[in-house]
């Protein structure tokens, strides 16, 4: 028999406890599969990543714009219902990945709100008025000019800042880039003076692991960061605004991943409040963490929830977090799942008893 040392045994059922208390938390915090009230209508090739548009004036006409990810793709635009509008798709885009919305870009003399994309196989940011999807870019405008490596100017990640002053910025991921600290461009949003919109560089950001990819950005307008997945890395953070410096805030998210990190939205309970969604994309999961941050550090960002979704292999979501009609009554959380549809969620099922 093998003599086995009392200390050394002592340590092992310690920490076997220990390790089944650490499992144990982690079960504590995945709900149920949580299913969707809306599945959307199917796209031709790819769904990729969907962004909620409210319609201020009657938020029961608002609508859900999503990607399909091909040559020859197309921005698809749907109803409350998951119907699509076919008057409003916007056809014949090259490879269009993500898409965001904003509210009130000023050009042409008013202001407009904005669909915005990434058309990665012409390297170009398509921008659309809203709601009635007309092209306000003059074709197109090029991203990552100059770059010469391996995909460096493959258009994927796509998500805009408007700061307090009501500047609006684009800040554009790519399927390659450097590991110097500039994978991210951040171009300001501006009328070209025909009544078009153009983009003016200001700042060249980002740490990258060189895992995988960045795809999934997403802006907290109201805290003024952003954020974004460095895929089989973590979660990573920086202020929005670009006097603010490069600083990285926060790198989370590190551990408890199937696989790929993937798309991020930001649901809020207050002005500086809420909770961070993101997609484990392997998974068929989304891991959910504090959006304010701990007490004394807004940088430490806690996971409270895993939400098991019907959606597989989601890339990209959106949430909103006002009534829209009778079935949205607390918001609304949709989900890109690879069947080449959309799936509408109820914030209260991804909430649950544990969140607000």
């Amino acid at each position: 028999m093998i003599g086995i040392n009392k200390n050394t045994l002592i340590l092992s059922v310690l920490l076997l406890g220990a390790t089944a208390c650490k499992g144990n938390t982690q079960k504590k915090l995945v709900a149920d599969t949580i299913k969707p009230v809306i599945i959307t209508e199917k796209v031709k090739y790819d769904t990729d990543d969907p962004a909620i548009w409210i319609n201020k004036e009657d938020p029961s006409k608002s609508l859900v714009i999503g990607t399909d990810k091909e040559k020859n793709g197309a921005l698809y635009v749907f109803d409350l219902q998951g119907k699509i509008k076919e008057d409003l798709v916007v056809r014949n885009l090259q490879r269009p990945n993500n898409v965001d919305v904003a509210y009130g870009l000023v050009f042409a003399g008013k202001a407009t709100d904005i669909a915005i994309t990434t058309e990665r196989m012409t390297h170009n940011l398509r921008i659309f008025s809203l709601p009635d999807m007309k092209p306000v870019d003059n074709g197109g405008i090029p991203m990552f000019e100059g770059e010469t490596g391996d995909a460096y100017r493959d258009l994927m990640g796509i998500a805009i800042y408007t700061a307090p002053d009501k500047k609006m910025y684009a800040i554009v991921g790519r399927k390659n880039g450097p590991t110097d600290g500039s994978y991210l461009w951040q171009y300001l949003l501006q009328d070209n003076g025909k009544g078009q919109v153009k983009a003016t560089l200001v700042r060249k950001f980002g740490n990258y692991s060189g895992k995988k990819e960045i795809e999934a950005i997403a802006v907290d307008n109201e805290n003024g960061y952003i954020y974004y997945s460095d895929e089989q890395y973590g979660v990573r953070k920086y202020y929005a605004d670009p006097a603010k410096g490069n600083k990285e805030l926060a790198l989370f998210g590190t551990t408890g991943f199937k696989g790929d990190h993937e798309g991020i939205s930001i649901f809020k309970t207050g002005d500086k409040t809420g909770y961070i969604l993101v997609s484990d994309q392997q998974a068929n999961r989304f891991q959910i963490f504090t959006r304010e941050g701990e007490t004394g550090n807004p940088h430490q960002h806690k996971l409270v929830k895993i939400v098991n979704v019907a959606a597989n292999q989601s890339d990209g979501s959106d949430v909103v977090n006002i009534p829209l009609n009778g079935t949205f009554k607390h918001g609304l959380f949709v989900v890109m799942s690879d069947d080449k549809t959309f799936h509408y969620y109820r914030w209260e099922d991804i909430a649950g008893k544990e969140l607000k």
